[in-house]
């Protein structure tokens, strides 16, 4: 079977599938990062930083907004998880640039770790199983166009100089990966949609 009808490769052409690979692999970096110490403990928070902000503004940019319209209640579904989305992210960008190796740290990243895994729960109940039940196979290979190239963003391990330094005194890195994120996502769809 050649990579391109492989099953891992024609459900990660379904959106939904995809973000359920995505929910997974986010599950297992926070496991990773508990169970790791010192330099490997930060490098795979980093990782994790790296996932939530790539995914949650695939999210935001393409998901969000395709289901707030293509759903019944599609306004209120989406608002209640825009409003946990920005929960996680005030903790991420609290913890960002934190020392992974404090109690501190170990506390807001439980705090984190049970609002992701609540937020995710949340859209796989509420927005994806819906999503699923009233799209197109169609449709969700179009979504999934611009999730992959945000997933693209994020490496699997992350490398000192990719972002500019002054994006990074300005914004931080969890605003700065969300806004180049938003430019590739945007490209990407442009060059599907022709430019809409």
């Amino acid at each position: 079977m050649d990579r391109q009808t492989t099953p891992e490769t024609m459900r990660e052409n379904d959106v939904i599938d995809l973000l359920l690979r995505q929910h997974s692999l986010i599950r297992d970096l926070f496991d990773e990062v508990d169970r790791s110490q010192g330099d490997a403990r930060t490098e795979a928070f980093s990782r994790l930083l790296r996932l939530l902000a790539v995914h949650e503004t695939a999210e935001e940019e393409i998901v969000h907004p395709f289901a707030r319209h293509k759903l019944v209640n599609g306004d209120t579904i989406i608002d209640s998880r825009l409003h946990e989305e920005r929960e996680a992210k005030e903790l991420l960008s609290q913890m960002d640039g934190m020392d992974t190796s404090t109690t501190e740290f170990s506390r807001r990243l439980e705090i984190l770790r049970a609002s992701v895994f609540a937020h995710a729960a949340a859209e796989e109940r509420y927005e994806f199983a819906e999503l699923r039940a009233s799209t197109s196979q169609a449709e969700r290979r179009a979504l999934a166009v611009g999730v992959k190239a945000a997933e693209a963003l994020a490496p699997t391990h992350p490398h000192a100089g990719v972002e500019s330094g002054a994006a990074n005194l300005l914004l931080g890195p969890p605003v700065a990966i969300m806004d180049r994120a938003r430019d590739v996502i945007r490209k990407a769809m442009g060059k599907k949609t022709g430019g809409e």
